[in-house]
């Protein structure tokens, strides 16, 4: 073992010198999954309506009629749902909120200036705090429509005050308030009846006003904890992505590194000293191996300590890791064993490297690939590299979940590193 280890960190010393592969395998793949992490992150300007979920549990006019208007609300997107069906959809994050009219909501809307207001209830992930303000003013809004009515429809308006007339206590004078809440009301109507009596078009819809303790609509919230099945931010998918980039840039670095020594003459003198060719090909794989270690244990003990990436199993990821490493030293060989000289080495090597990316998931997120492309990405290493990160990661894969991407990269890693190791030229 010791030749091999000396030849192994032979390598480690030379790709430490070039700068170009230190770049590719260390710099590169950092910067891409910050940089895509941060961009991604951003607001995003084509989210124009909230989705929601509406619940009606009344069944009246006024219910319908107040569902009605969230309907035709431009700044929502809604669909009629049953209350387990809309809990279920905020909390599998299908839909941001729910917004459930309960028992009484009609009853509470005829009795405009009197009693409790019409209770409305929103259901909204506590995580989700810029959603819920933003539902809470829409509510808001179309349930001041109401109070509009009574000045755009006398009728309705004569109801509601009569209504709250009859409610006050018989003995008027002795409360001031209910006192001068009966001369405003008084008012009203009166005002209400002379524009009965004239044209509507000639009259103007005075604006309403919330007085000290008046609301059209009380929303009472629910918070509804998300079960989380997907990143928690941007950089748990980018940094599964970027450490793929960097194992290309380290793996291209070694096979090129390889056919330049082979053509140099360097691995005939090696061959010279008491070294099998085979002792030389395991140090150069052992090298590879140990930098693509290095280059994973850096991202992702930055993505852990800087980015919040959160790790949900580190005996997981630790498996990932080497499995990952074992695929993509098989598969330098394999590039190296491609080319004649570095020209050809390079060029064959991103030939291969760049369809399994793409196809893969290091250009696009494997949960934002449509199925047919999913489907395709059975055939690329990458994708099983990329799923092994994010099953120790975000996706909470358990062991069993585990073996199966991890598998596939030891099994691929094997195969490659034999049949490159068989065709590779040393001479």
């Amino acid at each position: 073992m010791a030749p091999i280890l000396a030849l192994a960190f032979k390598d480690l010393r030379l790709l430490l010198r070039m700068r170009s592969g230190l770049f590719f395998t260390f710099v590169w793949p950092l910067l891409i999954a910050v940089g895509f992490g941060v961009i991604l992150s951003g607001p995003s300007s084509g989210q124009s309506t909230i989705s929601v979920a509406l619940v009606d549990e009344d069944h009246t006019p006024g219910a319908a009629a107040f569902l009605a208007r969230l309907e035709g609300a431009s700044e929502l997107e809604t669909a009629r749902t049953t209350r387990a069906e809309a809990e279920e959809s905020v909390r599998k994050g299908t839909r941001r909120a729910f917004i459930a009219v309960p028992s009484g909501f009609g009853a509470s809307s005829e009795r405009l200036f009197h009693g409790a207001p019409p209770t409305v209830e929103l259901g909204v992930d506590p995580s989700r705090t810029a959603e819920s303000g933003m539902l809470e003013g829409v509510l808001m809004k179309y349930g001041t429509q109401r109070m509009q009515q009574v000045f755009s429809d006398p009728d309705a308006g004569h109801r509601a005050v009569a209504s709250a007339l009859k409610a006050l206590p018989a003995d008027k004078g002795s409360d001031p308030e209910v006192a001068s809440t009966t001369a405003f009301l008084g008012a009203l109507d009166k005002y209400l009846q002379r524009h009965r009596a004239l044209d509507p078009a000639a009259g103007s819809t005075p604006r309403a006003s919330s007085g000290d303790g008046w609301t059209p609509l009380h929303v009472r919230k629910r918070d509804v904890t998300g079960a989380r099945q997907g990143p928690s931010n941007t950089f748990e998918f980018t940094f599964p992505q970027g450490v793929v980039w960097g194992l290309i840039g380290c793996i291209m670095s070694f096979a090129v590194g390889l056919v330049v020594e082979r053509t140099h003459g360097t691995l005939v003198r090696l061959q010279t000293a008491p070294l099998t060719r085979t002792a030389v090909l395991a140090g150069k794989g052992l090298g590879c191996f140990l930098a693509a270690i290095v280059l994973q244990a850096i991202m992702f003990a930055l993505a852990t300590l800087v980015f919040q990436v959160h790790v949900h199993s580190v005996g997981g990821l630790l498996l990932a890791t080497m499995s990952a490493a074992a695929a993509f030293v098989g598969i330098m060989m394999l590039v190296a064993a491609i080319g004649r000289n570095e020209q050809s080495t390079s060029a064959a090597g991103w030939a291969i490297l760049m369809p399994m990316s793409m196809i893969g998931g290091a250009m696009i997120p494997l949960f934002a690939m449509p199925p047919w492309l999913v489907r395709l990405s059975v055939i690329s290493p990458v994708k099983w590299a990329i799923l092994a990160f994010e099953g120790a990661t975000w996706r909470a894969f358990g062991p069993a979940e585990m073996l199966m991407p991890c598998g596939i990269l030891i099994g691929v890693g094997l195969v490659a590193f034999v049949l490159g190791t068989r065709f590779v030229r040393t001479v």
